[in-house]
C-alpha cells in the first residue's frame, strides 16, 4: 500500500505540469470567460445610455465581480431615476434592464381652502419636470400634513393620486381633506403660585379659543409655537426675580372629538432672588468706572431681572467699544445665596483677541434684497468686529421699519481670529392702507385714504398715493423715494400733487393747486439727516359769483392765479427705539423754506416739531411730549397768499375743527371766515397705556392734552363803505378781524386699536380754553399713526 501511494502522488504531479501543455485553449477560453465584453443597457427612453454607465462600478474589460454589480444596482435606485433596476449576465456580456421613473406633467391641489396652491407648491418637493418617485410622493404628503398642522387644521388628510399619461409622463394630484379646524380649548398651568393662570397666558403667543378671536391664527394648536411659549415663560419668570425656574413639561392632548387641544405647562418657580450687590471688575482696562456704573440697568435692593443684565451686558459693551475696546467683551457672574435668597453680581471684563468678519450670512428675507439689508449694516467681509458699529446696523435696519425681529449674532469661522455675521430677519408687512375720518359739527363727515409700500419690489424704494375725497375737497398725491441713489448714501425722489377744494370749513373759496417736487437727503450721522427739495406749483383761487358777496376782503385778495417756487431745507436727529411704536427716545425736526426763487409769492418760513416719549410707572404706559412751532415772514410788502399760511386744528389741535384755531375774519352772513396765522405754537401731552385685556386684543387707551395758540394774520378791522360787504343790512360798518394770542387748551381720551390694517384710532376731545370764534371738532377717528 506504501507504494502505492507513492506511485499515485507521482502520476499526479506529472499530470498537472502535462495538461497545460496538452490542452492550452481550453484554459485560455475559460479565463476569458471571467471578464466583461461589453455592458449593455435596456429598456431606456429618456435617459442616455452613457448616463446609465457613468453609475457603473463595474465596465468592458473588468473581471465580473459581484460585489461591484451589487454596488451598481444600489447606486441606479439611488438616482431616482428608475423604479426598476436588473442586472444579469448574458455569455460574457454585462446587462442592464432599467425601468424609468415617468416625468411629471403637472402637480395639482385638490380640496384645499384654507392653504393656499402657491404655499404648498414652495413645501413640496416633486416639481413638473422632474422624476416620479413614490418615496418622494410620500414625503411631500407628510410635508403637506406639517403644513396644515401648523395651520391649525390637525385632522388634516392628503391621498396623491397618478394619472398615468402617454410617452411614461403623469399627472400627480394631492387630493386634500382639511376637516375642520383644531382650536385651543383650555390653557392650564401647575406648579405656579407667583403668578395666576391669566397672567401666564397673557405672556404666551397660544391662546384660547374665542369667538371673537375670528382675525386671529393665535387660537390654532402649532407645537412650534408651543416651544416657544416655554422660552416666553423662562424669560417672563426671568425678568422677575426666579432665577431658578423652569419649564418641566409642556403637554397637549387632543380631545377626542379632533377638533380642539387641551394644554398644560407644568412649571417649576422656584424662590424669588433679590440682588444684593453689583460689581464691575474692569480687568487691566483703563474705562471710566462712572460710565461703566451708568450702563447698569440693575441694582442693589431690586429684583432679579435678566433682561436687565443682558441690557447692562449690551450697554458696558457699547461704552468699552466708545473708548476703543472695540473686542471687549462682558461677562456677567451671578452667585446665588440661595439660604438668603440673594444675588450677586459681578460684570467681567476683558479685552478679547482682534477678530475679523469672515462671513456675513442674511437669514429671513424672503421679500427684501440682500443688499439692502448690507448697505445699513455698514460692515463688510474683512472688517474688524467691532460690536459697537453691529449695534449701529441694528439700530439701522430697525430703523427701516420692514422686519418684526431682527437677530444679530456671531458664530465661530474658520478660524480663531474669524467669526461669522448671522443677521436673521423676519419680516413684516411694509404696504399699508391708511383711513381717516372726522366728525364735525359744521361740516359733517370728512375722510382720506393713504396707500404706502415702504419696501417697493423688496428694494428698499418708498411709493406713496395720498387721496382725499370728500364733498369739499379732493386731492391726489404721489411721492416716490429712492433711498440709495445711484448706489450712493444719498435719498432722491420726487413728488406729484394736485388739489381741489372748496374750503367751506375754513373759508368761502375754491382752490386749485397742482406741481411737482424733486428731494434729495443723506444722513449726517446716526442720528442726524438733512434734506433739500425744491417745488414749483400752480394755484388759482376763485370766489363763486353768489358767494362774493358772502365772503370776508381777505379772500377776495387772494382771488387770481399765482406760481409758487420755493426751496427748502429739513434737518431731523432721532434716536427713537422704533419708528412705528416708540417707547422711548427723542426725534426733533426743523424745516426752512424760502419762497420767491422765480414765482409769484415771496415769504420766508420757519416750521419745528419735536417728540419725546419715555416709559412710566409699568409695562407698556408710554408718556409722549410734543412740540410744534412755526413762523413765516414775508419778504415783500405783499403778505403772504392765505393758502400759505398756518391753518390748525382737527388732528394738529385735537377738539377744534381744521382751520379752527386761529386768526378770521367776519363776513356778511354773520359768520367769520379763517384767514390764517403767520405764526403758532402747539405743544401735546399725551399717555398710552394697556386696557388690562389680553394682549392679542391689540387694545390701549389714551389720555392727552393740547394747547397753544395760532395768531398774526396781516389783515386789519377795515371800515366799510356804504354797499360793501362788511354791512350786512347796514347794521355793522366794520369788516371785523379777529386775532389774539389767546391761549388755547383741549382734553381728551382715545382707543387705540391695532389692527390687521393698521393702527385705528377714536378721539373725543373737547376745548378747556378757547375763544368766541373758535370752530370745535368733538370726535375723530383715523387709522393710522398719529406721529
Amino acid at each position: 500500500m506504501r507504494y502505492q501511494s507513492v506511485i499515485v502522488a507521482v502520476f499526479a504531479s506529472l499530470l498537472s505540469f502535462a495538461l497545460p501543455v496538452v490542452a492550452p485553449q481550453e484554459f485560455a477560453t475559460a479565463a476569458q470567460a471571467q471578464t466583461v465584453a461589453r455592458v449593455i443597457v435596456e429598456g431606456n427612453q429618456r435617459i442616455e445610455t452613457e448616463t446609465v454607465l457613468s453609475y457603473m462600478q463595474i465596465g468592458a474589460g473588468d473581471a465580473f465581480d459581484s460585489e461591484k454589480i451589487d454596488e451598481s444596482l444600489k447606486t441606479l435606485f439611488q438616482t431616482g431615476l428608475f423604479s426598476d433596476v436588473r442586472i444579469f449576465r448574458r455569455g460574457n456580456n454585462l446587462v442592464v434592464t432599467v425601468e424609468e421613473n415617468p416625468m411629471i406633467n403637472r402637480v395639482n391641489f385638490e380640496g384645499n381652502s384654507e392653504v393656499k396652491d402657491k404655499d404648498l407648491e414652495k413645501e413640496v418637493e416633486l416639481k413638473e419636470r422632474t422624476m416620479f418617485t413614490r418615496a418622494k410622493v410620500q414625503s411631500d404628503v407628510q410635508r403637506i400634513i406639517a403644513v396644515y398642522r401648523r395651520a391649525g387644521f390637525y385632522s388634516a388628510r392628503v391621498e396623491p393620486k397618478i394619472i398615468r399619461l402617454p410617452q411614461n409622463r403623469v399627472d400627480l394630484i394631492y387630493e386634500i381633506t382639511e376637516g375642520a379646524e383644531t382650536k385651543v380649548k383650555s390653557i392650564t398651568f401647575v406648579g405656579n403660585e407667583a403668578f395666576s393662570d391669566s397672567d401666564l397666558r397673557g405672556q404666551i403667543t397660544t391662546a384660547e379659543t374665542a369667538w371673537w378671536k375670528f382675525l386671529s391664527t393665535a387660537d390654532r394648536y402649532d407645537p412650534d409655537r408651543l416651544n416657544y411659549d416655554k422660552e416666553l415663560l423662562r424669560r417672563y419668570y426671568l425678568k422677575n426675580g426666579f432665577a431658578d425656574f423652569r419649564v418641566i413639561s409642556a403637554d397637549a392632548e387632543l380631545a377626542p372629538d379632533g377638533e380642539s387641544f387641551y394644554i398644560t405647562f407644568t412649571v417649576e418657580e422656584g424662590p424669588l432672588y433679590t440682588v444684593n450687590s453689583v460689581a464691575i471688575n474692569k480687568g487691566d482696562t483703563n474705562l471710566d468706572e462712572e460710565a461703566l456704573r451708568n450702563a447698569v440697568r440693575l441694582t442693589p435692593g431690586e429684583d432679579y431681572d435678566a433682561t436687565k443684565v443682558d441690557k447692562s451686558v449690551e450697554n458696558i459693551t457699547i461704552e468699552a467699544g466708545k473708548a476703543g475696546y472695540a473686542f471687549a467683551k462682558v461677562e456677567p457672574d451671578i452667585k446665588k445665596d440661595e439660604p438668603n435668597r440673594k444675588l450677586d453680581i459681578t460684570y467681567n471684563i476683558t479685552e478679547g483677541p482682534r477678530t475679523y468678519i469672515e462671513r456675513i450670512d442674511i437669514i429671513g428675507n424672503t421679500r427684501t434684497l440682500d443688499e439692502v439689508i448690507r448697505r445699513e449694516l455698514r460692515l463688510y467681509e474683512g472688517d474688524a468686529y467691532n460690536r459697537v458699529l453691529v449695534e449701529r446696523g441694528r439700530r439701522r435696519l430697525t430703523g427701516l421699519d420692514f422686519f418684526e425681529k431682527i437677530d444679530m449674532r456671531e458664530e465661530p469661522g474658520s478660524a480663531p481670529d474669524r467669526v461669522v455675521l448671522i443677521v436673521e430677519v423676519v419680516e413684516k408687512s411694509t404696504g399699508s392702507l391708511n383711513l381717516t375720518a372726522g366728525y364735525s359739527t359744521s361740516d359733517g363727515v370728512i375722510g382720506g385714504i393713504s396707500i404706502t409700500e415702504r419696501n417697493l419690489l423688496g428694494r428698499g424704494q418708498n411709493v406713496r398715493l395720498d387721496t382725499q375725497l370728500s364733498w369739499d375737497r379732493q386731492s391726489l398725491d404721489f411721492g416716490f423715494t429712492e433711498p440709495y441713489f445711484l448706489d450712493m448714501p444719498l435719498a432722491a425722489g420726487f413728488d406729484l400733487f394736485a388739489t381741489r377744494s372748496s374750503d367751506t370749513d375754513t373759508a368761502r373759496y375754491n382752490s386749485t393747486r397742482y406741481g411737482g417736487a424733486l428731494r434729495t437727503g443723506f444722513r449726517l450721522d446716526e442720528w442726524q439727516a438733512l434734506s433739500f427739495k425744491y417745488t414749483l406749483s400752480r394755484r388759482d383761487v376763485t370766489v363763486d359769483e353768489d358767494e362774493r358777496n358772502n365772503v370776508s376782503p381777505a379772500i377776495l385778495d387772494s382771488e387770481g392765479v399765482t406760481w409758487k417756487s420755493s426751496i427748502a431745507t429739513g434737518y431731523v436727529y432721532d434716536d427713537l427705539d422704533s419708528p412705528s411704536r416708540p417707547t422711548k427716545g427723542f426725534r426733533g425736526k426743523s424745516t426752512l423754506e424760502i419762497a420767491g426763487l422765480g414765482g409769484d409769492v415771496y415769504y420766508a418760513s420757519l416750521d419745528s416739531s419735536a417728540y419725546y416719549f419715555m416709559p412710566l410707572f409699568f409695562d407698556g404706559v408710554i408718556l409722549k411730549l410734543e412740540a410744534n412751532a412755526g413762523h413765516m415772514e414775508p419778504l415783500t410788502s405783499d403778505d403772504i397768499p392765505i393758502q400759505d399760511r398756518f391753518f390748525k386744528g382737527s388732528d394738529t389741535f385735537r377738539g377744534f375743527k381744521r382751520g379752527g384755531v386761529g386768526p378770521r375774519m367776519s363776513n356778511t352772513n354773520g359768520d367769520t371766515d379763517a384767514i390764517g396765522g403767520y405764526t403758532y405754537a402747539i405743544g401735546t401731552v399725551e399717555t398710552t397705556f394697556p386696557l388690562g385685556l389680553p394682549e392679542e386684543f391689540g387694545l390701549e387707551g389714551a389720555v392727552f392734552s393740547d394747547f397753544g395758540t395760532v395768531f398774526g394774520a396781516p389783515e386789519e378791522t377795515m371800515k366799510a363803505q356804504p354797499g360793501s360787504i362788511c354791512e350786512p343790512g347796514g347794521d355793522s360798518d366794520e369788516c371785523e378781524v379777529f386775532d389774539t394770542m389767546a391761549f388755547r387748551l383741549s382734553v381728551g381720551a382715545g382707543i387705540i386699536w391695532q389692527s390687521p390694517f393698521g393702527p385705528l384710532r377714536v378721539d373725543v376731545a373737547y376745548p378747556l380754553i378757547k375763544t368766541d370764534y373758535d370752530e370745535e371738532e368733538l370726535f375723530r377717528f383715523s387709522v393710522g399713526t398719529r406721529f
